[in-house]
């Protein structure tokens, strides 16, 4: 009798701790810290630079860059023009990288350019590897603004590193599996692994508003081992391989809104590193991120992992829409070499076309891996709409030893999937009006 009573107790309690809890994810909103810039300006103009989308700019940019510095930081204005520039954009504190309208940077595409090698990270392992085109590594108060567009030239000469890129990939995963000092962990000329097109490694206090992102290399904007970012009204199109929209990874107090979508692949994919550097007591989760008002377009809408061996908590996502196809609505995927955590995700207020799977959560990835099975568990959607699942409506994916726990799905309608549901290794899954396929009517009357 005592047993039963706690069953009810607990399960009381999951019905009523999954509704969608505004007041927690407001409370991540409001203690997010907007950059504070010095009143310093410098337009690039004065500098020499020339927005004739010839010549290289890359002197003007860097002396705007250490003007900044010596001036304790400031705004470096970019006018109307097009401003090529063979080289990376390192960046240091408390300073506002404005793009006005009209404006847009376009950078060079050889790889050379982004020499010498930066400590970076690729795919969730931490090396050294060409320069991101737009690097700030342990600064505070920065910012990209405007409504200008930053064109990575990712089409050409990197997209080609994608079919030779093997070699570099494998190696940084054995590093990873070894332990391999850092230090030695030199990637760059020889190697072909792309570099990102914007990060912010180790830094506090981000704005990344209104500008317009195109043609990445790989992916577009990572946020990692960073807290304090606030990403919005940024545009995309961005449609090259492997560019994700915006990485989160090992981040902390992020917010996403307002965010137009267009990607060759995933549009927000929270991740906190690869296996066994994941899983190091030094890493730290991806937490606390709120996603909101934004379009999806793209491979697919929100992603959980899979580089998630840290683990992922406390993600919000809200009013959100697609405005074309996806692959995946919501995908939350991990497999048995990763360990860590998915918990504590709550999505609501979600409308989709046309996918190939509309809520999709595996800890069996590509079937890969064996010793590091990951938990996920407390994952809750509400108010989700979709027109086509190619597919699948629901799939959740567990193992018999391991299986995903207290998952609820409350007023879901899908109105048409090849296949409704498949749910195996999961226990504790609450449904609540959940409608997959032609809703059922009144029955009829035995004749």
């Amino acid at each position: 009798m005592k047993y039963l009573l706690f069953l009810l107790i607990s399960y009381t309690s999951f019905a009523q701790n999954n509704e969608f809890p505004s007041a927690k994810a407001e409370a991540i909103v409001n203690r997010i810290q907007l950059p504070v810039i010095p009143s310093y300006q410098i337009n690039v103009l004065k500098l020499g630079a020339k927005g004739d989308a010839v010549s290289n700019n890359k002197a003007a940019f860097d002396k705007a860059m250490a003007l900044c510095k010596k001036n304790n930081g400031g705004t470096i204005i970019v006018p109307k023009g097009t401003y090529k520039i063979n080289g990376p954009i390192h960046f240091v504190s408390n300073v506002n990288l404005k793009i006005e309208k009209g404006a847009k940077i376009k950078f060079s595409d050889k790889p050379e350019d982004y020499l010498p090698m930066v400590l970076t990270s690729w795919e969730g392992t931490m090396l050294y590897n060409y320069s991101p085109l737009i690097y700030a590594y342990g600064c505070s108060n920065v910012a990209i603004t405007g409504e200008g567009t930053i064109d990575g030239e990712g089409g050409k000469t990197w997209k080609i590193f994608k079919a030779k890129e093997t070699e570099g990939k494998n190696l940084s995963r054995d590093m990873n599996h070894n332990n391999t000092p850092i230090k030695d962990r030199k990637f760059g000329e020889g190697y072909f692994l792309r570099p990102q097109m914007i990060q912010f490694f180790n830094c506090k206090n981000i704005l990344v508003e209104n500008i317009r992102i195109e043609n990445s290399p790989f992916w577009c904007l990572h946020l990692l081992k960073s807290e304090s970012i606030t990403v919005r009204g940024v545009s995309y199109q961005s449609l090259n391989h492997n560019n994700d929209g915006i990485d989160p990874e090992y981040a902390k107090d992020v917010l996403i809104e307002n965010v137009t979508f267009d990607n060759g692949d995933d549009n927000v994919a929270i991740k906190a590193g690869r296996d066994h550097e994941g899983r190091a007591n030094s890493a730290t989760p991806s937490e606390n991120i709120v996603i909101r008002n934004c379009n999806f377009k793209g491979l697919h809408g929100v992603v959980i992992g899979s580089e998630m061996s840290a683990g992922v908590q406390n993600v919000f996502v809200e009013n959100c829409k697609t405005v074309g196809y996806l692959k995946r609505g919501i995908y939350l995927k991990t497999n048995a070499d990763r360990g860590g955590f998915i918990k504590n995700v709550f999505v609501r207020n979600i409308q989709l076309d046309e996918v190939e799977d509309c809520l999709y959560m595996t800890a069996n990835y590509h079937g890969e891996g064996k010793g590091y099975q990951s938990e996920i568990s407390n994952i809750h959607f509400s108010n989700i709409s979709c027109n086509k699942a190619s597919e699948s409506g629901i799939v959740i994916q567990g193992f018999p030893e391991k299986k995903i726990q207290n998952i609820s799905f409350k007023n879901i309608e899908i109105k048409e999937a090849k296949n409704a549901l498949s749910n195996e290794n999961a226990e504790n899954v609450l449904m609540t009006d959940v409608f997959i396929g032609k809703r059922a009517g009144v029955p009829s009357a035995a004749k």
